[in-house]
């Protein structure tokens, strides 16, 4: 049996995830949703050469798109990276319902930039989920979840790139197991009552506190770097962006003033924290940089 679905999609999580269903000859793609505005030229050109519909609207849950989607008779609507939350009607419009996948542990990280945010948590593992999507915000039934080791070499892009893989890789198993008909899921009460959400990380956000231990710090760091806007700071009222840090094996941990560069070696700076110090090792400025100068903490 062909399972017929409509893909609700954007950006690179959703590319990889494509290129599996459209070589699995028991999967129909019906049509390509993508987000209102969208500039993923990728989806667009896939649409036109697999003859495939593509669509794009403001408000998915109006009467005016529904009837559109109605017409393709799908079984399953599936959801990567989309950024509409479906209401009730378009949630019931298929056999299967909707199921989305999440870059995150839930009931856990929900949210956004979910990314970013375990690594300023320091967690030592993140979460991709594939659940059915309900009215709420990364609160429906778990389908699938795989759990992934982060260690000190991780950063935001490595984990960004192996997210895009792995989340390809599990949305498309979740997809196979509708072949045989309805899917059983957990709630996610179950795993955990209360769980948590992740707000949406905007300007200003960025600018380092040098009043943090030097962990701390090297994982803030770390977790906004490229592609990210990287960690700012204020170094004699001139901007400095810092994209990586280290952390100084058995520091010394000591009272002093955080945020002052206590020594310099070739291209690299020290600078004191709550605890310890740093190295700071790649970094953009304009303007000196000498032992005992102090940034805004």
């Amino acid at each position: 049996m062909t399972l017929n679905i409509g893909y609700f999609a954007d950006g690179p999580w959703s590319h990889k995830t494509f290129d599996k269903l459209i070589n699995d000859t028991q999967i129909k793609i019906s049509f390509i949703c993508v987000r209102f505005g969208s500039k993923d030229e990728t989806l667009k050109n896939y649409a036109k050469k697999y003859s495939i519909d593509y669509l794009e609207n403001k408000n998915v849950n109006s009467e005016e798109f529904i009837s559109i989607l109605k017409e393709y008779n799908c079984d399953l609507f599936v959801s990567m990276s989309f950024n509409q939350i479906f209401k009730k009607q378009i949630i019931n419009l298929t056999k299967y319902k909707i199921i989305n996948c999440h870059a995150g542990k839930l009931p856990f990280y929900r949210g956004r930039n979910v990314l970013n945010w375990v690594l300023i948590n320091d967690e030592k593992e993140f979460g991709i989920t594939v659940h059915y999507v309900d009215e709420g915000i990364d609160t429906g039934d778990i389908i699938l979840q795989r759990n992934y080791k982060i260690s000190d070499k991780d950063n935001y892009k490595t984990l960004l790139d192996r997210s895009y893989l792995e989340c390809a890789n599990i949305l498309y198993d979740a997809i196979l197991m509708f072949k045989n008909g309805p899917v059983k899921a957990q709630k996610q009460t179950e795993l955990y009552n209360q769980g948590f959400y992740c707000s949406q990380r905007k300007t200003g956000d960025e600018i380092l506190n040098w009043n943090q231990k030097s962990r701390e710090i090297f994982n803030f760091v770390r977790a906004i770097c490229d592609p990210g806007p990287n960690a700012r700071t204020y170094l004699k009222n001139k901007e400095m962006k810092i994209s990586k840090v280290e952390l100084i094996k058995d520091a010394p941990i000591y009272k002093g003033i955080t945020g002052a560069i206590i020594f310099k070696d070739h291209q690299c700076f020290f600078v004191k924290t709550q605890d310890s110090f740093i190295k700071i090792t790649d970094f953009e400025y304009d303007g000196k940089i000498n032992i005992g100068y102090r940034f805004e903490s």
